[in-house]
């Protein structure tokens, strides 16, 4: 079955990039995507469908966790972008993951102080989104602080925090469940309030 595409590829792209970018200069917000559904059966949904479809081109590579992975996945990535899979994770533009894909030790590409935006782009696919939770993010677009609710997050958030550490190298993060996205660009700082609350509880 053939996966459906952006009905019309040059203004939906536009769209879907512009609603991706304000959701990376805004960490931790929500943003719900119209994009195309795919197949009931597949490994992802609309939101990372169409995150996909508009930043995967001829030029990129792609990463795919197994999984997430599939025949049908593959060609249509291929028939709809033209976009190059890789088996090297340190050479992906993009890597489809899911959070327990970052308990393991795979090493993705974090740039450079030369080519710091060299880094991997993860587009990860979680559980479920909300826009109160334990995690609190702090840092460039965020006034004060703000909070994100993620589906089965530790491990995708204790690789995140680090980023930080090595800034401006490091991992972006565009986290998607079903129509609904959010972004977290290397630039964040990552806590997890419930772990604090215990700490200071203990002292």
């Amino acid at each position: 079955m053939l996966w459906p595409a952006l009905t019309d590829p040059v203004h939906d792209s536009q769209r879907l990039f512009r609603q991706i970018l304000q959701a990376m200069s805004e960490p931790g917000t929500l943003h719900e995507l119209c994009a195309p559904c795919p197949p009931r059966d597949a490994s992802i949904g609309p939101a990372l469908w169409g995150a996909l479809l508009t930043l995967c081109d001829l030029d990129t590579q792609l990463w795919i966790d197994p999984a997430l992975d599939s025949p049908e996945l593959r060609d249509a990535l291929h028939f709809h972008t033209g976009c190059r899979l890789t088996q090297d994770a340190t050479l992906a533009d993009f890597a489809l993951v899911t959070p327990d894909t970052l308990a393991r030790e795979i090493d993705f590409a974090i740039g450079n102080d030369s080519y710091p935006d060299r880094g991997t782009t993860l587009l990860v696919a979680v559980e479920y989104l909300s826009d109160d939770g334990p995690w609190q993010f702090s840092g460039p677009g965020i006034e004060t602080q703000r909070c994100l609710g993620v589906g089965n997050a530790h491990a995708l958030m204790s690789r995140l925090s680090v980023n930080r550490s090595r800034f401006p190298c490091g991992l972006d993060a565009i986290l998607a469940c079903g129509t609904r996205l959010a972004a977290i660009p290397r630039s964040t700082r990552i806590v997890n309030r419930q772990q604090e609350d215990r700490a200071c509880m203990s002292q």
